[in-house]
């Protein structure tokens, strides 16, 4: 690094020059940070004919034309000419005007408000020979590239005045390419098309239309050609990271416990960094400060968490920053990961089945966590906060709550260990005491019954390896059994399928298909039971909480045939009880539903008819009042509904729904 500043001084120091020099990097590699601390002050101490050197810096970012550029270079200028500014400056020990403060400095000026009256030294604007212009962010401005260095050849040519471009070329180039895309695109296709073009085969549309927008709008080509006219030296800006990141670390140095922890795991840090495939060294900054956060709060919350997961949360933490900041993935590719036992489940599936769904996912492990043993290498509350910068309380502690109790994996329940790690990662003296554990826990049928169909899947495999002495019937006996006793207090399994391809066994036997035969039928009770505690939930709300019932009936029950799982006379007794405008307003929700969701909604139909029939009974021969006429309504209602239902069989008409 010391060679390229002195190198940078060698053109500086020259008595005449008519190009410019370019530092050229990626984003986020330290270009202007190596500009203000290491390139600058050297400028400044050399002195010219006994003249000391002045510098002016530009950021181009965001610069919409040339006029803005001019109205830089002048500020800039002037200010540094205020002696009383100067002054100042130099009371403080500070290099550089902040920009806020430039913004105060030029509405003074402009309103004339100033300290010390002086008129312009027009000798020392003039002066070009102790000037260094710097140029930064090229890149990033919106007026064309080939006009910026045309503007800036102006200096460099006429007024001979040193100065220096940093960009990142790689961007440029990018940019060069897909400026006006869409017009480029619709002029070489009519172009194209003139030329008679467009209907020939001889290659494919979309290369055709490339190479006719690289003839006509060729702009690398006119860079080019300004850059070699502009430009005499190129530097490669290749920092010293290791170096550039121990500085970085001292700005933690206020923190005791904090910076001890980091200077420890220095070596980490950098493997992690060079590991993300990057230079950017500004979205390792703002990593640190994230962890800086994750560090504070597990130290004050749960001060004796393991020294190592402290150490894979920081790796984690950089990590998932660079994949998400750098643009390598869309935010939401760990969204649906909720946990570090479906992160390591995932793991597990694709490494066995060569799931390319969740390719991603194994890459980033074997990236990042090569050659690191962690049991525990997912944080949800992490990957919400570098993703959404919301520090989620409750994620926090849930994540931190299973850490403390699953950190050491002999501690962890045998059925998890079998499900989550690698069968083959269980040590020989540990097997057979992981096996008797899973065995008792489904005899009782204490796991979950999804659970057990995964494990019955392992235990078949091991048996057919004769790793274990049980038999096949022997097994199918006793899964059999806990899943009916697991069923009676299990939940429904949604995604049954995707819980199925987290079986780390590529060789499944047909065995299995009984199994999941028996699990499709107790999951379907489950269901049913699910339906009808959400139906009790649901209908308790009428009469006395119609908002509730309203809000339930809309959010969950509109694609469930709710009907189905409760008793027509309860219902009725409930809607009797609601006011006329409730009975209404439900008639009208049934009626949109069974128009939007008819086949789904298809299983309650016995039951409305029964409730409608029932409503017929209760309304014949009632004297007529405005609650007897709003029932006739809904039982009309009703029967519209239930016409839906009626389907043609030979040429006749037959009720689905009789009794």
């Amino acid at each position: 690094m010391d060679d390229l500043v002195e190198s940078i001084l060698d053109y500086v120091r020259s008595d005449y020059t008519d190009y410019a020099v370019m530092i050229n990097g990626e984003w986020g590699s330290g270009k202007t940070h190596f500009w203000n601390h290491k390139v600058k002050n050297k400028i400044e101490s050399l002195k010219l004919n006994g003249k000391k050197y002045t510098t002016i810096y530009m950021s181009l970012y965001g610069i919409s034309n040339l006029e803005e550029i001019s109205k830089k270079i002048f500020i800039e200028t002037t200010q540094l000419m205020d002696k009383n500014l100067r002054k100042f400056m130099r009371s403080k020990g500070q290099g550089t005007i902040p920009e806020y403060a430039k913004t105060g400095i030029d509405m003074a000026n402009l309103f004339g408000v100033t300290e010390n009256g002086n008129r312009l030294d027009y000798g020392e604007f003039f002066s070009t020979d102790d000037k260094v212009l710097c140029f930064d962010d090229l890149e990033r401005a919106n007026v064309d590239v080939i006009d910026i260095l045309g503007y800036i050849n102006n200096f460099v040519e006429h007024d001979h005045i040193k100065t220096i471009i940093i960009c990142n070329e790689k961007e440029l180039a990018t940019k060069l390419k897909s400026n006006n895309l869409e017009m480029k695109t619709f002029i070489a296709t009519y172009l194209l098309d003139k030329q008679g073009e467009l209907d020939k085969n001889d290659k494919p549309m979309v290369e055709k239309i490339q190479d006719k927008i690289e003839y006509v709008f060729d702009k690398a080509n006119d860079y080019e050609r300004i850059k070699e006219k502009l430009i005499g030296e190129t530097f490669e800006y290749a920092p010293q990271f290791d170096y550039i990141i121990n500085g970085i670390l001292m700005r933690y140095e206020n923190d005791s416990e904090l910076i001890r922890f980091l200077r420890e795991n220095t070596k980490l840090i950098i493997n992690t960094f060079h590991k993300s495939g990057t230079r950017n060294l500004r979205i390792l900054k703002h990593a640190l400060n994230d962890f800086k956060k994750i560090y504070e709060m597990v130290n004050k919350s749960y001060p004796n968490t393991n020294y190592r997961v402290l150490q894979t949360m920081l790796i984690f933490t950089i990590a998932i920053s660079f994949e998400i900041k750098a643009g390598k993935i869309t935010k939401e590719k760990f969204v649906n990961i909720q946990d570090n036992e479906e992160y390591k489940a995932v793991l597990v599936s694709s490494r066995v089945l060569m799931d390319n769904r969740q390719f991603y996912i194994k890459e980033f492990d074997n990236n990042y966590y090569y050659n690191f043993k962690a049991e525990y290498r997912f944080f949800k509350f992490i990957e919400y906060y570098v993703r959404t910068r919301i520090f989620n309380m409750k994620l926090f502690k849930d994540n931190m709550e299973t850490i403390i109790n699953t950190v050491d994996m002999e501690k962890l329940p045998a059925y998890k260990r079998l499900l989550t790690e690698e069968y083959w990662k269980i040590p020989d003296d540990q097997f057979n005491g992981v096996i008797e554990e899973i065995e008792e826990n489904v005899k009782a049928g204490e796991l979950e019954l999804i659970d057990i169909v995964k494990l019955y899947a392992y235990f078949s495999y091991f048996s057919k390896k004769n790793l274990i002495q049980l038999d096949l019937r022997t097994i199918k006996s006793e899964f059999f059994n806990g899943m009916n006793i697991a069923s009676l207090k299990s939940k429904y399994c949604e995604n049954v399928e995707e819980e199925m391809s987290k079986i780390a066994i590529s060789d499944i036997g047909e065995d299995m298909n009984e199994i999941l035969a028996h699990f499709n039928e107790l999951n379907k009770q489950l269901l049913d039971k699910k339906y009808k505690e959400m139906a009790e939930e649901v209908f308790k709300c009428i009469p006395m909480r119609m908002e509730n019932f309203y809000e339930m009936f809309d959010k969950e029950c509109m694609e469930i045939p709710i009907f189905k799982y409760i008793d027509a006379h309860q219902i009725f007794q409930r809607i009797s009880c609601a006011s006329n405008e409730d009975v209404m307003i439900i008639k009208d929700k049934l009626q949109n539903r069974a128009n939007k969701y008819t086949k789904q909604i298809e299983p309650e139909m016995k039951n409305i008819k029964l409730l409608k029939q029932i409503i017929d009974d209760y309304v014949k021969g009632k004297e007529i009042t405005i609650k007897i006429v709003t029932l006739k309504e809904f039982s009309k209602d009703l029967g519209y509904i239930l016409d839906k239902y009626k389907v043609s069989i030979f040429g006749k008409k037959e009720e689905v729904v009789s009794e």
